[in-house]
């Protein structure tokens, strides 16, 4: 009978032991990178859904042994796997936005995400490319989204129906408009 009751708190201690070694720490830290690791996975579906429509080329997965680490696999290279800093300013934005659209879609499981707003980098895109980001924003505005752009970037204007312009007056002072598409001011803001 103790020999039983030996091997029963082996195993049992075997338990505690595997749940230790998988998240156990003093400060903590083991179960927050475990809980971050389970979400990133979660992310990644949704990241990778989007970065389907946008650059089918790539997919996104972290690095074996890095909870935390992300790395590419470029699809049309064999699968060559390829860390984040090695993409161009065009593919990064792409990457970025997928990310972004992947977290607005995780976050929507249990809060609606309506806004997202977009700083620069379409000037880092060639025409093809820009023209998959815009159809991709579209769409996401066609789902009842708000999408803003903050650019530069001569020829976008065209494609964005209502602008908040920022108009020089001269002596450090400045005034916006909000103009429809094909020029008509709808109204001037102080």
């Amino acid at each position: 009978a103790e020999a039983q009751a030996l091997e029963e708190g082996r195993r049992a201690a075997e338990v505690w032991k595997a749940l230790h070694e998988l998240i156990g720490s003093a400060d903590g830290k083991k179960f927050k990178v475990f809980a971050q690791s389970l979400t990133l996975d979660a992310l990644l579906l949704h990241a990778n859904a989007h970065l389907q429509e946008l650059a089918r080329r790539y997919r996104l997965m972290r690095v074996p042994g890095y909870d935390l680490d992300l790395q590419v696999v470029d699809q049309d290279m064999g699968d060559e796997l390829r860390s984040l800093a090695s993409l161009s300013g065009g593919e990064s934005f792409l990457v970025s936005l997928a990310l972004a659209l992947g977290l607005a879609s995780l976050s929507s499981e249990t809060t609606q995400v309506e806004t997202l707003f977009i700083d620069e980098a379409f000037r880092t895109l060639d025409p093809e490319t820009l023209e998959v980001a815009l159809a991709t924003l579209d769409a996401l505005q066609a789902t009842g989204r708000q999408v803003g752009i903050i650019s530069h970037v001569s020829g976008l204007a065209e494609r964005i129906g209502v602008q908040v312009r920022v108009v020089k007056q001269g002596g450090g002072r400045s005034r916006l408009v909000v103009q429809a598409q094909g020029g008509l001011a709808l109204q001037p803001l102080p």
